[in-house]
């Protein structure tokens, strides 16, 4: 990898999703790659994209992704783009506890023009007893009790004047996105 070269995880929301949006993945990473972006890897169907590129501001790389991919694709997909540092970052300050058994684990990606305080006062308020929810760096986790889930007001985030900022992981994704970004720099580094 160069100097001027850095790993990103890019989360793109709302594709193949219900058969809407369809991007196959290995197209996705065609498209990617034909834009100069190198070391192009995707992980499952749901728009996680391992890249090295040269932009440093995640602003910039957010809309370069987004107008990239809607010139090939013919519809715009919201990007969150993270650096291996601020990836790790997020799964390290995690609340305690976060991810295990008896609840479901979400974080909230925001993109870089969104504050964090912004986001949370947006949130849905959490349902007593069954969801919770904290702030973070650039994120939020959301969690809801798995044998009550179903009442869980994440749902209603759809709604919201955040929801175009924003794109949702589950934790077991997101960490297994923290493993393979950290191979990718290993590898290109």
């Amino acid at each position: 990898m160069s100097a001027s070269q850095t790993p990103y995880v890019a989360l793109l929301r709302g594709i193949n999703v219900g058969g809407r949006n369809a991007v196959p993945m290995k197209d996705l990473a065609a498209c990617l790659e034909a834009a100069g972006y190198r070391d192009v890897r995707t992980y499952i169907q749901s728009g996680n994209v391992l890249l090295t590129a040269s932009e440093s501001d995640g602003r910039k790389l957010e809309a370069a992704l987004e107008g990239t991919i809607a010139d090939r694709f013919g519809f715009q997909v919201p990007v969150v783009v993270r650096t291996l540092a601020e990836l790790k970052a997020t799964v390290k300050k995690a609340p305690d506890g976060f991810g295990g058994p008896d609840h479901r684990c979400d974080v909230i990606f925001l993109k870089h023009s969104l504050s964090v305080d912004e986001a949370f006062d947006a949130l849905p308020e959490p349902l007593e007893g069954v969801d919770q929810q904290w702030k973070g760096p650039q994120a939020l986790y959301f969690s809801r009790l798995s044998a009550k889930a179903s009442k869980s007001r994440l749902s209603r985030i759809t709604a919201s004047r955040i929801y175009p900022f924003i794109t949702i992981r589950n934790w077991n994704t997101t960490t297994k996105l923290l493993g393979l970004l950290s191979d990718l720099a290993a590898d290109v580094g």
